[in-house]
């Protein structure tokens, strides 16, 4: 129900759009966030879009890199990012979910997950 897209292999300082559209249905009031996981490490929270309002919320260690946003017309959310390092390494997915506002960073409170798209970073 949610594709990702526009991952790969990039060089540090460089940049990279991830989409997330959503196919077969339509975003409406729920977050729609993403998130994120490196080999061996546990998935981590990276930036979320409440779809309704656009208020936009982030990780610490991409706020300031990372810029999340979403357009209606496509039904789609996208993930700018900037200034890559090799720590953003990892598989990113989309996932939504409409539960209340404190969930917005638990992975757990998602019930609609992408199969999620690899960015390598390379120093």
């Amino acid at each position: 129900q949610l594709v990702e897209s526009g991952g790969g292999l990039v060089q540090a300082g460089d940049s990279l759009r991830l989409s997330c559209a959503a196919s077969g249905r339509t975003f409406s009031n729920e977050n729609v966030a993403w998130f994120r996981q490196a080999p061996g490490k546990e998935r981590e929270f990276v930036a979320a879009i409440r779809w309704s309002g656009g208020f936009t919320y982030y990780a610490d260690s991409v706020k300031g890199r990372f810029t999340i946003s979403r357009d209606k017309a496509e039904n789609t959310v996208y993930l700018q990012m900037s200034s890559l390092n090799p720590e953003d390494t990892a598989v990113y997915y989309c996932a939504a979910h409409r539960g209340i506002l404190s969930t917005i960073r638990v992975g757990t409170a998602y019930s609609v997950w992408g199969q999620g798209t690899q960015v390598t970073v390379s120093s």
